[in-house]
């Protein structure tokens, strides 16, 4: 058992990374460690709301209000929090929505300040502005932890983990339709050029979360069934389909023209999530997906390979159903609550 006081801080978006937060949460509760936590998502709505209202109000006299000015204002709540309750550790989970000189102030009001960075390598510049404010630093991307050093030098590596409450199945959700394969996640263009390159006459696809950069008239569209879901539906779609697709992230930004990563070796949170629930999955090729589950996922480098793949599992359900079987086995191990252990051993060190 703990005796260490943390504020964790929420990373300000209802998908995704909250899954991280909640995991991290109830780690942390079940270690025995005190968890003050901070809404940062309410905090940026009531921001943007407040600022927006005084504009409209003083119209003539005050600049409109930017991201920057609404961000501020959010992150202002979390040192007023942080010197209420006087925590051990602040520990900030993703950051992006966090406003370095709301970190800048947590250290001026000698706060210790630890973060989890979720979305390296693709928001390095950001990332490193907010890193070098930091005492200790924890990336998801096993490559970027010597790029994070030289601004902070005890940074580690946090591994993407399964929460047993959220990630195992099957769901007893019923309202779940059934395809041949399905994608939960974002357009990035990357993922829809491999889209496009794959031939889907035949097959039933299912794509959910968000699609803009498709735009109205692209023929994948006709395959989007639905916008960002909640993990437990997810989990549910993956149960039904025949096949579950995860396709890593390259994009620095979510926009057509963007710089991408192609370097990276860490598994995205999905494919945790996918063999703890016990659902067939492809996946496209890295470095982690081998040192996990050896040669039992299939993978593919090409928009070739991925179609071959497809076929061959659509028409070979016995081989499908046997690795699916392996796969919880493969990450039973990969829980939060080994994670939050290695995180506390190096914050009851720093």
């Amino acid at each position: 058992m703990s005796d260490l006081s943390i504020l964790l801080v929420h990373p300000g978006a209802t998908w995704a990374t909250q899954d991280v937060w909640w995991g991290i949460k109830e780690a942390l509760e079940r270690a025995g460690v005190k968890v003050v936590h901070i809404a940062l998502d309410g905090r940026l709505e009531f921001a943007g709301r407040f600022l927006d209202f005084l504009y409209r109000r003083h119209q003539g006299r005050l600049s409109a209000p930017c991201v920057d000015d609404v961000v501020y204002m959010a992150s202002a709540g979390i040192v007023e929090r942080a010197l209420r309750f006087m925590p051990d550790w602040v520990l900030i989970i993703a950051g992006g929505n966090m406003h370095p000189d709301g970190i800048a102030l947590l250290r001026r009001a000698r706060m210790k300040v630890a973060i989890i960075l979720t979305e390296s390598p693709y928001t390095f510049i950001q990332e490193k502005i907010l890193a070098e404010r930091c005492n200790v630093v924890f990336t998801n991307e096993r490559t970027a932890v010597e790029t994070f050093r030289p601004y902070c030098e005890r940074t580690y590596y946090w591994q993407h983990a399964i929460d047993g409450d959220r990630h195992l199945g099957p769901s007893d959700i019923t309202d779940i339709p059934s395809y041949d394969v399905v994608f939960v996640g974002t357009g990035f263009i990357e993922r829809i050029n491999l889209l496009r390159a794959i031939d889907w006459a035949g097959i039933d696809l299912g794509l959910y979360g968000n699609w803009v950069l498709l735009g109205s008239r692209n023929w994948l569209r006709r395959y989007v069934k639905g916008t960002m879901i909640a993990n437990e539906r997810a989990v549910a779609l993956y149960h039904k389909a025949k096949i579950g697709l995860n396709l890593h992230r390259t994009s620095a930004d979510y926009k057509r023209d963007t710089e991408h990563f192609s370097d990276a070796e860490s598994m995205n949170p999905r494919c945790y999530e996918l063999a703890a629930a016990g659902c067939f999955f492809i996946t496209d090729w890295r470095a982690e997906i081998e040192d996990v589950f050896g040669d039992v996922v299939p993978t593919f480098r090409t928009p070739e390979e991925a179609e071959d793949l497809i076929h061959y599992y659509l028409a070979h359900d016995e081989e499908r159903e046997a690795i699916a079987e392996q796969l919880p086995r493969l990450v039973e191990h990969e829980t939060f609550d080994a994670r939050i252990t290695d995180l506390l051993t190096v914050l009851n060190q720093s």
